[in-house]
């Protein structure tokens, strides 16, 4: 499941305690200490990016645990509380929980861990890494250097994600781009400018990676782009510019590290990507991974395919879709089902006895929720959403404690339901008129 840290502050979704304490030999890592212990260590680190509410992370803390013990003394083990460090979290790209990072020799290139759960899986894969990061130290190539400080002696390789633009190609590349651009205005001969070259070729590469190139950072010799120069105003160096489709640009005001420009392209990716997916539950699995996922998930019950026809429905599926849209950062799943078509789990949740459509905001940590009470509606859904995001509104118990049965069923076609086919009865064999005459 993919989405991105968000935060809900109410009062029936307050955030758990962190998973682990000071007697594990799991390292508690956060923006204060990350750099020191992690990216300027000389040690193989295996992190864990967690949210406390997120049931997949409950279930892997002990194998994490039990992992920390095992490797103590050979590789370290750290875990994040992403949901309350969000800069961290969002720094290196962390979209859903757990994620697991591998720092290795380079510290600047972590890499995503995709195996198993277990804590055996974990150290093999600790063990593996580790060997690698010894073999390259043996064959001369340390990977190493911490946290941004690559020198700019090692030529222009570094800056291989930086796109240059100047007078001739920028309007090209830039203006009505779908992509977003941080754009900085330089001159070769300023000291700021050097001194952030070597951290925005760095955040270039991160941010091409993390963002799949929907972020692009370019650079423009002002000195001799003069026309650019003057069209954006550019008074001194470095200016950083953020160029977004259909908006002006805005002036980019924040840190001058990899970590601050990458933060900042890590927003603005998160503002421009798709809404998150609205799925039907069509079996167990597709509501048990969504709600587990999410700090929220929202369920819709929409009326019987016959009482809508296929115009209604998705009439209904956009005012969700819009919704989903508008709640993107708060990081929460979106699912409906038919009228009918799961009743246990309409039972559980209160939905029925206000007719269709319905609507309910569950917390599977907490097996709690809250029932859309106004209409079904941009507006009323709207008004529910916020009165939720500020810990405001009613809340219930799921019925029974925990999700009932899901049935699993056929996901909808997308067309207008169709009657049942009746049998025809032969009435060739009837008598008509003599059954008239007995009734007279």
């Amino acid at each position: 499941v993919f989405f991105f840290l968000g935060t809900v502050s109410c009062t029936l979704f307050l955030a758990v305690n962190g998973l682990y304490s000071a007697s594990d030999d799991v390292v508690e890592l956060t923006p204060t200490n990350f750099n020191k212990e992690v990216i300027q260590s000389e040690s193989l680190w295996l992190v864990e990016f967690y949210a406390p509410w997120c049931g997949h992370c409950q279930r892997l803390t002990p194998e994490w645990k039990k992992a920390a013990t095992a490797l103590k003394g050979v590789v370290k083990v750290g875990a994040v509380d992403a949901d309350k460090h969000q800069s961290l979290g969002g720094q290196y790209g962390v979209r859903g929980f757990p994620t697991i990072k591998i720092f290795g020799g380079n510290k600047n290139k972590a890499e995503d861990y995709q195996g198993g759960r277990t804590s055996d899986a974990i150290v093999d894969a600790a063990l593996s890494a580790l060997r690698s990061m010894v073999k390259d130290r043996l064959g001369g190539r340390s990977g190493g250097y911490s946290s941004g400080k690559q020198s700019r002696e090692s030529g222009g390789g570094d800056k291989k994600d930086v796109i240059e633009l100047t007078d001739d190609s920028f309007d090209k590349n830039v203006i009505n781009s779908d992509d977003v651009w941080m754009v900085e205005f330089y001159a070769p001969w300023c000291g700021h400018c050097k001194n952030l070259e070597p951290e925005w070729a760095a955040a270039a590469t991160e941010v091409k990676e993390q963002t799949k190139g929907k972020v692009k950072l370019a650079a423009v010799d002002a000195t001799v782009n003069q026309m650019l120069a003057s069209r954006y105003g550019i008074r001194g160096f470095p200016t950083i510019k953020i160029f977004q489709k259909g908006e002006d640009p805005v002036d980019y005001d924040g840190g001058r590290t990899r970590s601050d420009i990458v933060a900042r392209a890590l927003d603005l990716f998160s503002d421009n990507a798709p809404p998150p997916e609205l799925l039907e539950i069509t079996s167990e699995d597709v509501l048990k991974s969504t709600c587990d996922a999410h700090q929220l998930c929202i369920i819709s019950v929409l009326p019987h395919i016959l009482d809508t026809g296929a115009s209604g429905r998705n009439s209904y599926l956009d005012v969700m879709l819009k919704m989903a849209e508008k709640y993107k950062k708060k990081m929460w799943g979106w699912l409906w089902t038919e009228a009918g078509a799961q009743s246990d789990l309409e039972s559980s949740l209160g939905i029925g006895g206000f007719g269709y459509p319905a609507m309910a905001a569950v917390n599977a940590r907490k097996m709690k929720f809250a029932l859309l009470k106004g209409s079904f509606s941009e507006q009323g859904i709207n008004e529910f959403l916020r009165e939720l995001s500020v810990g405001r509104g009613s809340t219930a118990p799921v019925g029974g404690g925990a999700f009932p049965k899901i049935h699993s069923v056929e996901p909808w076609d997308g067309k207008d339901g169709e009657l049942p086919i009746e049998d025809d009865i032969d009435l060739s064999d009837v008598d008509l008129d003599d059954w008239n005459k007995e009734e007279l």
